[in-house]
């Protein structure tokens, strides 16, 4: 597997590939889907150029099989201080979930943040999305206690299908 820092000219491949994985009729294939609890598109090309410039050394890391193929993966990575960095957006492409390739990518994140100085790894996860929270759990993330509102009226997210959507706050020694 290649993975690094993504280039403003894969915008577009990745948001394709982040609204395959978690929206619409496509994500069913795999298991990371929101189409219960979310409509519309996850993000787009300018959204992600928007929050790297905005989010000082945020970075997307891409996974390909092989150097100059398809991505086939990506994660948001942002510094918040203090030794701590923010995960977001993992996404494997969904025909490909059952491949080991979360984990890869995941671990590999972890390592990036850490050569990077961080000492702990953060995410919220949607609290309805309980295999996603079983992943992570798995993987050694826990439970901060602290949950977040869900962004309702931020068109950046998506078109909320349910009332009671909340972000429970996860972290992890790195």
């Amino acid at each position: 597997m290649k993975i690094a820092p993504c280039r403003d000219e894969e915008l577009e491949e990745i948001a394709a590939l982040v609204n395959a994985a978690y929206r619409g009729e496509t994500s069913r294939v795999g298991w990371t889907s929101e189409v219960e609890l979310l409509g519309g598109q996850r993000t787009d090309a300018g959204a992600l150029r928007a929050d790297l410039t905005t989010a000082p050394g945020a970075t997307i890391l891409t996974m390909r099989a092989q150097e100059g193929g398809a991505i086939i993966g990506s994660v948001w990575l942002e510094p918040l201080g203090a030794g701590a960095c923010y995960l977001g957006m993992l996404t494997i492409d969904q025909t490909r979930q059952a491949d080991g390739l979360g984990r890869a990518l995941l671990a590999h994140a972890e390592n990036f943040a850490s050569a990077a100085g961080a000492s702990r790894m953060q995410l919220t996860v949607i609290e309805q999305r309980e295999s996603l929270i079983a992943w992570y759990v798995r993987r050694g993330y826990r439970r901060t206690g602290e949950v977040k509102p869900f962004p309702y009226g931020d068109e950046r997210v998506g078109e909320p299908r349910r009332a009671d959507l909340r972000l429970a706050a996860f972290e992890k020694g790195i």
